[in-house]
């Protein structure tokens, strides 16, 4: 594309801090573009195998750093494409965290209560369905009568997923292609562009610069549908507002890359990541001891050998998400299926140690009895220990294959709080999973290539303290006027329980203040637009804090 097109509004990423934001500002009478790196994939082109070339290496970008490795969405849509749907609200006691700064790394305006009417939204928009026990996979019941047997609770999920078209598949992880799936395309995205945003696949975004007229130019390249280490052109578009939800581990690197021309970033930039407390164990399941402790079968034969099918988590473990308890020892259990490939490669197996673990007689043993397996996903409250090294050429990653790997900057060693808090959760999984002999339990193990995350989060977060945050409590960069982040990097830090909601909702909750940017800068957009379904109940329930975020 020739010469620098102009728009009002540039937002880099389509998920979930992307498209609310491009929806609103788009419905409110702004010109809207959104560039997002990866590809545009319809229901029909979603393919259910783990071939290179597929929607499955296409959609997923995994990057390798030090210590942490990162899995996320490549695509329109973002991470609602590639996550399992689970939309839970962050307990209470988070907003309240300290973590490693000592004292609350929320913003002041910011608590459940001041949240809870943003949450409303987005459960009216997408919607959110409370799954009953009949919605319940053959993993999902499982955990819970393990629990039960332990003497614990167990708790359905909230899910973004209409259980009546659910097939049960289990490849809700690479996309849904019967439409059961709430992704951003069956809502926000589609809005967006029945109101004029503009949505470019295949564009990412390298830095930002400023023009003599006070407006943002953003440089991005076009990147090869086929092989993603391709650059097939490149760009310009000045707007007077930037909006960066591009994710965690991409949106720090795309402004430190940006700083040589915008001038000096605040401190927390690239620092303070975290992996939401993130943590795999695996049960090898005892499918007599399934049948005589528990009492389960499937009625036919089996008592379980049924890891495969399902529809992601759908179960949960919430005994530990009590506010009396001193921080770094609560976390939330939660019944997930991680798709073989990575899972069969890196999960380790019980009883073995070192190289044995993953390439042993004992990990081939494994494998064959994969049916039992019962992955049991463990958040809890890290560090925020993450810190992004200098950026690399281009993109988020220096790219090692043609799709899905690259390798990072990112550093990440756990301090003795995490470390003693996955302990903690380990313990908690092995006393529930192999009581009586129902299970061998092995975790992930961070010794050989680090610690893993779904949910990178908090890499530009939102504070009232300049030196170890980012942004202000309404999403604006420090010292960039005009510049917002609203993806998971804003999030402060573990929120023990999955992420997607809460980070919808502060993106809800950001576009007043973004609308007042855009108006100083002589955009005509106005701020009010209900549900993309056109629902206003939501906006009712948030009328009263818009005057406060929409403030000079």
């Amino acid at each position: 594309m020739n010469g620098t097109e102009r728009t009002d509004v540039l937002v880099v990423g389509s998920g979930f801090g992307g498209a609310i934001t491009a929806y609103h500002l788009a419905a409110g009478g702004a010109k809207v573009v959104v560039l997002e790196r990866g590809p545009w994939l319809r229901e029909e082109e979603v393919e259910h195998d783990y071939k290179l070339g597929s929607s499955y290496t296409r959609i997923f970008d995994f990057v390798v750093g030090d210590g942490m490795n990162v899995l996320g969405g490549n695509c329109v849509g973002g991470g609602s494409m590639v996550y399992f749907a689970a939309l839970p609200r962050a307990p209470r006691f988070v907003f309240e965290r300290h973590g490693s700064i000592g004292r609350r790394m929320w913003p002041a305006a910011i608590s459940r209560d001041t949240l809870d009417p943003w949450y409303d939204r987005v459960a009216e928009a997408i919607p959110v369905s409370t799954q009953d026990w009949k919605d319940v996979t053959y993993a999902g019941g499982l955990w819970a009568a393990a629990c039960a047997h332990a003497g614990r609770t167990a708790n359905p999920v909230p899910v973004g997923v209409d259980n009546a078209s659910c097939t049960r598949c289990n490849w809700m992880m690479a996309g849904c292609r019967f439409g059961a799936k709430r992704s951003l395309l069956t809502n926000y995205l589609p809005a967006a562009l029945a109101h004029g945003a503009q949505i470019r696949p295949l564009h990412e975004v390298q830095r930002i610069s400023r023009t003599g007229d006070d407006r943002y130019r953003v440089h991005y390249d076009v990147i090869d549908g086929e092989d993603y280490r391709v650059r097939t052109g490149s760009g310009e578009i000045d707007a007077k507002i930037v909006v960066l939800a591009a994710g965690a581990g991409a949106t720090p690197v795309i402004l430190q890359r940006s700083e040589a021309a915008l001038g000096r970033m605040p401190h927390a930039v690239g620092r303070y990541f975290s992996g939401n407390g993130e943590r795999l164990c695996t049960a090898v399941m005892n499918e007599d001891r399934v049948r005589e402790v528990l009492g389960l079968t499937r009625g036919d034969g089996a008592a379980y050998e049924a890891f495969h099918i399902g529809k992601g988590p759908c179960v949960a473990n919430w005994d530990r998400l009590d506010a009396s308890r001193p921080e770094y020892t609560r976390y939330s259990l939660e019944q997930l299926y991680f798709p073989p490939g990575l899972g069969t490669i890196l999960a380790q197996a019980p009883r073995a140690s070192g190289p044995g673990a993953w390439f042993g007689p004992e990990k081939k043993e494994m494998l064959r009895r994969w049916r039992s397996w019962l992955i049991i996903f463990e958040m809890v409250e890290d560090d925020n220990e993450g810190v992004f090294g200098p950026p690399p050429p281009a993109g988020n990653a220096v790219r090692i294959s043609q799709q899905l790997l690259g390798r990072g900057t990112l550093r990440y060693r756990p301090s003795p709080s995490t470390l003693r808090a996955w302990e903690a959760a380990d313990a908690d999984v092995r006393d529930i999973l192999e009581r009586d002999g129902l299970a061998e339990v092995a975790p992930w193990t961070g010794d050989l290539v680090g610690a893993y995350t779904v949910h990178p989060l908090a890499s530009c977060r939102i504070g009232d303290d300049p030196a170890t945050s980012a942004l202000d409590d309404r999403h604006e960069l420090r010292g960039h006027p005009g510049i917002f982040v609203t993806d998971g990097s804003a999030v402060p830090g573990a929120l023990t329980v999955n992420p997607a909601m809460t980070i919808a909702a502060l993106a809800e909750r950001a576009v007043p203040g973004i609308v007042r940017a855009a108006r100083e800068r002589g955009v005509p957009v106005t701020y009010g637009a209900p549900a993309p379904d056109g629902a206003t109940a939501g906006r009712r329930g948030t009328a009263a804090q818009v005057p406060l975020l929409a403030r000079g």
